[in-house]
This record gives C-alpha cells, sequence and structure tokens, in this order.
C-alpha cells in the first residue's frame, strides 16, 4: 500500500503538470489560472516547484508571455496526454462501458464545411448522443489551427493543402472543381473550356490567404494562363450570388452545389485536382469519448 507522502506526490504531480499545460496552451500564467480557477501566484509557484524537480526551465519568460523552452516543449508532448487522460478518465471510463451519457464536443470548421459537410454527421450524433452538448465554431483555417494548438477544441473539419509537422490530416470526402457562370454565359455554349478560355472573364474567389486561391494561382500558372480577380467575396452561398446576377464566374468545390443555383456549372477536373475534406487534430492530442464517437460518424455517412 502507498505511504501517504507518495500519494500526495503524485497528486502535486499532476496539479503541477496540470498548470504546466495550460500554460503552456495560453502562452500566458495569468490565462492559465483562470482555466483553473488558480490564483496566478498559485500556478507560478506550481510550475517552478515543477522546474526545480526536474531540474530544467520550461518557459521563456518575456513580459507577460511566456514560450516553451526545447525542454518544456518535449515535456508538454509527454505530457499532455498523461494530463487529458486523468481529466476525461471519468467521461473515458463511462464511455468504455457503453454509457456515453454527457459531455461536450467542440468542432472547429469553417463555413463551407459548416454548410455542406456537417449537418448530416451532426444529426446522426446529435440523435445518438443527446446528452453531449455540440459546440461547433466557425472560423477561418488559421483560426482554427490556433484553436487546436490551443486545445480550445477537439478537432476541426475542412480541406487542407499544407499540412504542419504538429497536425494529422485524415481526409474523409472528395468532391471535384467546377466553373461555375451566369446563366447564357459564353462560355457556357463553348465544347471543352480551356483555362485559355477563362483568362478574359472576371474571377470571383473566398479571400487570398485560403487555399482556393492558391490552387487557381497553381493551376493557371502550370498551364501558362493568366487570371484576372475582379471580386473577392467570403463564402460559397456570397460568390454563388454575385455569380447568379452577372458580377463575374468562379471555380468552387461541387459540395457547395444544390441544384438550386442559377448558375451554369462547367467540369474543371482536366485541370483541378479533386477537393478533399477531412479531420485535423493536433498531433499527440488524448482523443474524447465524444471525439471517438465523432469521428466513427463521419466515416459512417461518408464511407
Amino acid at each position: 500500500m502507498a505511504s501517504t507522502p507518495q500519494i500526495h506526490y503524485k497528486q502535486n504531480r499532476l496539479k503541477q503538470l496540470r498548470a504546466f499545460c495550460h500554460a503552456a496552451q495560453t502562452g500566458s500564467i495569468s490565462e492559465a489560472a483562470e482555466r483553473l480557477y488558480l490564483s496566478q501566484p498559485t500556478v507560478s509557484l506550481q510550475i517552478q516547484a515543477l522546474e526545480r524537480e526536474l531540474e530544467t526551465v520550461l518557459f521563456e519568460r518575456r513580459g507577460p508571455k511566456i514560450k516553451l523552452t526545447p525542454e518544456g516543449a518535449t515535456l508538454y508532448k509527454l505530457s499532455q496526454p498523461l494530463v487529458e487522460g486523468m481529466d476525461k478518465l471519468q467521461e473515458t471510463f463511462a464511455a468504455t462501458c457503453g454509457k456515453l451519457e454527457s459531455g461536450e464536443l467542440n468542432i472547429a470548421a469553417g463555413e463551407s464545411t459548416l454548410l455542406y459537410i456537417l449537418p448530416e454527421p451532426i444529426r446522426i450524433f446529435a440523435e445518438r448522443y443527446p446528452g453531449i452538448r455540440v459546440k461547433l465554431h466557425n472560423v477561418t483555417g488559421r483560426d482554427g489551427m490556433a484553436m487546436l494548438r490551443a486545445d480550445e477544441t477537439d478537432l476541426a473539419v475542412g480541406s487542407m493543402l499544407d499540412i504542419p509537422d504538429d497536425v494529422t490530416y485524415k481526409p474523409v470526402v472528395n468532391y471535384a472543381p467546377v466553373l461555375i457562370t451566369p446563366l447564357n454565359h459564353p462560355l457556357s455554349k463553348k465544347d471543352g473550356i480551356r483555362l485559355h478560355d477563362i483568362s478574359p472573364y472576371g474571377l470571383i474567389l473566398p479571400p487570398h490567404h485560403l487555399s482556393t486561391w492558391r490552387m487557381v494561382d497553381l493551376v493557371f500558372k502550370q498551364h501558362n494562363a493568366s487570371y484576372n480577380v475582379t471580386l473577392e467575396a467570403g463564402g460559397w452561398e456570397v460568390i454563388k450570388k454575385y455569380v447568379e446576377i452577372g458580377l463575374g464566374i468562379s471555380i468552387v468545390t461541387d459540395v457547395c452545389l444544390t441544384g438550386e443555383e442559377e448558375v451554369e456549372t462547367i467540369p474543371l477536373d482536366e485541370y483541378f485536382p479533386e477537393r478533399s475534406y477531412g479531420i485535423v487534430q493536433r498531433r499527440g492530442k488524448f482523443l474524447s469519448p465524444q471525439a471517438k464517437r465523432f469521428l466513427q460518424v463521419m466515416h459512417e455517412v461518408f464511407n
């Protein structure tokens, strides 16, 4: 039987690691304290005690903000799954026993993913697990990555072209690229559209920092074709509406087409690859029982 000092030591170590992990996620001692409902001096003392025991420096301190040292990054990688596992032990145990009745699931996704891909998986998940509160965060790709890295969301759903080393991306469904034009547009009457045929007409594209623009730029350059962007607009619904009223043409993924739009559609799969949408997770993150169940639903829907 463990002695009382050993029990206290393990309890203290867990508190220290919890304080350390929250400080690493937020980059701030004060924000970590707010998350843990502790005072700022308490969190500082826990981290200092951990540094003394490990005989290392875990954070570079620059005013109010802190940054992990290489040793701190190593400890975070090792300890974060352990802390999350302990904090969610009750939920994991209940799920293993087939009693997943409560908890929370946080999903980050862009507007297009929320509108066109997630409704059916979310509907099924809500029917199966009515006691689990689902939070959908409507964010851009950059903001979604920031939430993942700060462990403010269980996972993200979206499309990725470049995959950073600290995340994993698992595609679950593919959609084809198409050109959309207003009704009776000159391009809709041509057979075998080439990229050079598109060049004279103004394109409506999502904001420059999003992956669609980079893909369009890459493909046109590969084929030595020019293009002209006359309007930047956020969201496929907005883009479709502006194409309908004749403000330009656009290259979209057919996931956003419902058949009710008053536009002409022209396949572009000869030039553009299919666009995958999938699950994005922080590498090494402890996956909650709620997140595991949602991943099962996603694969069922898009199998």
